[in-house]
């Protein structure tokens, strides 16, 4: 599922921003972006949405965003410090002449200097609290796509039943139709007209073709008969509602529908005996992989 969430927090150093995005995948797979000041909340984050998504490619970002009037504050590293002053008394003992470190010598010693507004327990307590508020926000806006997506499936799945009940009763008289075409086409074969073939239905000694030909149209009949896949596309297609409306975790399961769904459309299409099931055939394809494209989307 897509999904976007920012939550903002004000700090007395500006504003500290956590933005979430995600896009479908088959697990888990978070990427971090975070700025140096806020790295050691890192870990609750990761914790955070380990606990609460079990899917999607998320790229996290956390940064401090500082306004034009906030400038940092730097503070004396006292560790440093301490450690110039006594390598400075060191070096006097030792060379009593030498002349005094300056404080402007002093404050360009390097790491003498150091931004540390944020303190280390701050920033994790910060985002876990910032972390589920993104998380809700993600959440949210993963759900209202989800009821969108659902829209559009029972949709198609409306319409894929339309076509399954406009061309099922029709299925019967097609049969019949084409059973009668390829009767006539084997008297014909036999070189046997109508009269001839009036005569020969009432004469004993054509019942060995007779039977021949009864036999090449039952079987033809059976080939060319779709009820059986009308009625599992149309088991199929409740099945798919259903899904939809039980909500939760459903992209596998439609997945595999939309496999079957697919399969009896195209044994439709292979049976099909006259123009309206080829066109019904495709039809039914071209809202199957309409879907199959969404639901590649969902969780």
């Amino acid at each position: 599922m897509t999904g976007f969430a920012i939550v903002r927090r004000e700090h007395a150093l500006g504003s500290i921003v956590l933005e979430i995005r995600s896009v479908n995948a088959r697990f888990l797979d978070p990427t971090f972006r975070i700025s140096e000041e806020l790295r050691s909340g890192e870990g609750a984050l990761r914790e955070a949405l380990t606990a609460r998504l079990s899917r999607g490619k998320l790229d996290c970002r956390f940064y401090l965003q500082r306004g034009a009037q906030q400038k940092a504050v730097m503070h004396l590293n006292q560790d440093v410090a301490d450690q110039l002053t006594r390598l400075s008394g060191d070096v006097k003992r030792m060379l009593p002449d030498a002349a005094s470190l300056s404080v402007g010598e002093v404050l360009h010693w390097p790491g003498i200097l150091e931004d540390r507004e944020l303190g280390a327990d701050e920033v994790p307590a910060m985002t876990r609290e910032m972390a589920q508020a993104a998380i809700d926000e993600l959440i949210e806006t993963r759900g209202r796509e989800g009821d969108k997506l659902g829209e559009m499936v029972l949709g198609r799945v409306t319409s894929m039943k339309g076509i399954v009940e406009r061309i099922a009763p029709r299925i019967p008289a097609l049969v019949a139709a084409h059973q009668q075409k390829l009767e006539e086409r084997l008297f014909g074969a036999f070189g046997m007209t109508h009269e001839a073939k009036a005569s020969a239905i009432a004469g004993a000694k054509s019942d060995e073709i007779l039977d021949r030909i009864r036999q090449e149209v039952t079987l033809f009949g059976v080939r060319i008969d779709v009820a059986e896949e009308l009625t599992r596309l149309d088991a199929h297609l409740s099945e798919t509602t259903r899904i939809v409306k039980t909500g939760g975790p459903c992209g596998k399961r439609l997945d595999f529908m939309m496999q079957e769904l697919n399969r009896e459309a195209n044994t439709l299409g292979s049976k099909a005996s006259a123009a309206e099931l080829s066109d019904a055939a495709m039809e039914l394809k071209l809202l199957i992989e309409q879907m199959r494209e969404q639901i590649q989307n969902l969780e």
